[in-house]
């Protein structure tokens, strides 16, 4: 472990000989890099960080949890199907393209071919523009979260994107885990500017002397991100001094950075869910609803927010946290090791059988320690467990092989509502396009669809409520999924480093703004 800490510190120092004097550099060390520089390429938290800091959304969320104006200065409802966008005048993007209404239109056309993005934005019909610097979205029926899909029309740029690499391909193909041109360039109109981008290895960005954001206070003129999965490699080198930011903190160095003078604890509350996903179509017994409330019962979720979370998390027998419009208050943690032996007799499993788990070991604060209590929690009631835990760059293409027969996946809602939980990780899929993509268990049950796409375009919020709770309830008595917490965000910095007014619920740290002493 020493040799590694002091590999790890090596690069930072070889990296801050380059650094001008007086310039602002941030050190970052995260659990994880970006998998891409192709914003539309994964749904993920990684991505969405990295799309704020190279590219900018039509709007986003700020600190109080309202949508602001960032590419779109305003917008206006025209009627139940169109939000009309006006857009900023005088923008760039990196490579010293004008900005202007085109460019949203393609982003948001290939945006609907995107696996990954597709079925976000399903209930779209189009983008049409008005003028250069006015578009409307157009909805296929009445959808009430449209403002809030808003949020993740990122501007690309068209013409950088348009044409053939050096190897005859497309520029705007759009593949995972593999060469094309987007996922190793980048022009977005984002306060950073990609210098050098190795996966696994280091992402380095300078300030965009073009910014469009001349109010925002940050002053980091570069930003030097590389992956540290450790826990106690990127703690100690925050404390040595040798990064300025990590995240996530590990829960078992929350009291030790905050008893160090030289840096700060930051947490916020997030409503991530954690959850283990059961293959049907990998293990016949999985097919029984009374095996799958029997491995809900044999998890003692509640103590792994005590032990291994250190209290740290919410523990959580729902996909969606307290205040969203789902949440059922009666569906409570249901551990209880006996019931759980007593379902396995009454399905005909009570010398148990042997399954595959996978799980990542950096994408979620101590997954691979979950991981590992969930096999020793489910041997009690004889189901032997062979374990695999991997990267996440490595761990998602197993993931979307379906190649374990129980694997892990954690998920903040895209839209900050119930309803898009279920939309990518319950509803049937293959059924409807876009839609159960990261549902690895291949769970189906025809009402849940009903409700779910039901909900989408349901505009009394009274009746939407009910719809998405019965939702909650119908995957809840159904042990649809193994439920654990909500996982709280968690960030270390350096005192001189103002964290607190760029972080948010979502995990998606605005290092444009950020101002550093």
């Amino acid at each position: 472990m020493k040799k590694l800490v002091l590999f790890v510190l090596c690069l930072f120092t070889a990296f801050s000989f380059t650094v001008s004097a007086g310039a602002k550099t941030l050190k970052v060390g995260l659990d994880a890099d970006p998998v891409s520089l192709d914003p539309q390429v994964q749904l993920s938290g990684g991505m969405l960080q990295l799309s704020h800091w190279v590219f900018d959304p039509l709007v986003r969320w700020n600190k109080d949890h309202k949508i602001v104006p960032r590419l779109a200065e305003k917008w206006e409802r025209l009627d139940e199907l169109t939000v009309r966008f006006y857009l900023r005048k005088g923008v760039k993007f990196h490579s010293g393209n004008k900005f202007t209404a085109k460019d949203i239109k393609w982003s948001f056309d290939r945006l609907t071919k995107s696996k990954d993005f597709q079925g976000l934005f399903e209930p779209f019909k189009e983008i049409t523009i008005v003028d250069d610097y006015t578009i409307d979205a157009i909805t296929k029926k009445a959808y009430p979260l449209l403002i809030n899909m808003a949020t993740y029309i990122f501007a690309m740029d068209s013409e950088f994107y348009t044409g053939e690499d050096e190897k005859g391909k497309p520029k705007d193909a759009c593949i995972k885990f593999e060469h094309t041109y987007a996922n190793d360039h980048a022009s977005g109109t984002g306060p950073f500017v990609v210098q050098e981008y190795e996966q696994g290895v280091v992402l380095d960005m300078t300030r965009f002397k073009d910014y469009w954001d001349t109010a925002s206070p940050g002053n980091v003129d570069r930003i030097i991100l590389k992956p540290i999965k450790e826990n106690a490699t990127r703690v100690a080198a925050l404390l040595a001094g040798d990064v300025d930011f990590i995240s996530p903190v590990p829960p078992t160095d929350f009291s030790r950075l905050q008893s160090d003078p030289k840096v700060d604890l930051h947490t916020v509350s997030g409503g991530r869910i954690i959850t283990f996903q059961m293959n049907l179509e990998r293990v016949d017994a999985f097919k029984d609803a009374k095996v799958r409330n029997a491995i809900c019962y044999a998890v003692n979720n509640e103590g792994i927010v005590k032990k291994i979370m250190k209290g740290t998390a919410t523990v959580a027998a729902q996909q969606g946290p307290t205040g969203y419009v789902g949440y059922k208050k009666n569906l409570t943690p249901r551990y209880d090791l006996e019931k759980a032996k007593a379902l396995m007799k009454e399905a005909g499993y009570a010398d148990g059988f042997e399954i595959t788990m996978m799980a990542p070991n950096n994408r979620y604060v101590n997954d691979f320690k979950i991981a590992e209590a969930t096999a020793q929690m489910l041997k009690k009631i004889n189901i032997t467990v062979k374990l695999k835990t991997m990267p996440k760059a490595q761990y998602w293409e197993e993931f979307d092989n379906r190649a374990a027969d129980m694997m892990m996946i954690g998920w903040h809602s895209d839209t900050e509502d119930s309803g898009n939980f279920t939309e990518f990780l319950g509803v049937c899929p293959g059924k409807k396009e876009g839609y159960g993509i990261y549902n690895s268990g291949n769970y189906c049950n025809p009402k849940v669809d009903e409700l779910v796409y039901g909900a989408q375009s349901e505009t009394d919020n009274a009746k939407r409520k009910q719809m998405l709770q019965e939702v909650e309830q119908i995957l809840y008595d159904d042990a649809a999924f193994v439920p654990f917490h909500w996982q709280n965000h968690s960030y270390g910095s350096k005192k001189n480093v103002k964290t607190a007014p760029i972080i948010n619920a979502l995990n998606f740290p605005y290092f444009g703004d950020l101002v550093v002493e």
